[in-house]
């Protein structure tokens, strides 16, 4: 169970526009945390908040709704809206230095959300280690495909995964914190509500 199972209305019809709802929202908050960004002189590949919230939407949807919103979110670029990082758009993104990484958000995503799906979100070490697995996912897809570009894997590696580190730690950091308190505070309502007379 995710939190956006928490929350999904248990009568089918409504269930399934709550579900297309949330991968709509989710896209557009990819989108946003997209525009959060900037580059290194040495790298094609910008620093932004995008993998923040690939990973956040996997946990928090699960592993198709978080699968879903991304395919969202990449068609919404590919079909030229100014959703990928910087305000970059057209499907010539997804084949250039940065199409490993956003391909790789979908797999990633996915991923999260399976684990999430199995209470991964619910302790402090499981969820970094979540985190830190989506990274790898992102990273591995990512640097591979910049490495063909390149023609070279250590110029991938050091342009495309080294500026990442503290960031992406940062990132993980922040999830930690988020997701078991969250998970805490949902227990303790209905912890509440049950003792209600």
């Amino acid at each position: 169970m995710t939190y956006a199972d928490v929350f999904r209305p248990a009568e089918r019809q409504r269930g399934l526009i709550y579900d297309l709802g949330l991968v709509l929202a989710a896209s557009l908050l990819i989108a946003v945390s997209a525009q959060v960004s900037f580059y290194f002189p040495f790298s094609p590949v910008p620093v932004s908040g995008q993998t923040f919230g690939v990973l956040l939407v996997g946990a928090l949807l699960g592993s198709k709704r978080g699968f879903s919103a991304v395919v969202v979110y990449l068609a919404e670029g590919a079909m030229g809206l100014p959703v990928f990082a910087g305000g970059a758009a057209g499907a010539a993104v997804l084949a250039g230095p940065t199409g490993g990484y956003l391909v790789g958000f979908a797999v990633a995503a996915y991923l999260v959300g399976w684990l999430a799906e199995r209470g991964w979100d619910r302790r402090f070490v499981m969820t970094i280690l979540m985190m830190v697995l989506g990274n790898l996912v992102i990273y591995a897809l990512g640097v591979t495909r910049l490495a063909m570009i390149l023609g070279d894997f250590g110029t991938a590696i050091t342009a495309g995964l080294v500026p990442f580190i503290v960031g992406d730690l940062l990132k993980i950091a922040l999830a930690t914190a988020l997701l078991p308190t969250g998970w805490r505070f949902l227990n303790k309502v209905d912890e509440s509500e049950a003792n209600e007379p």
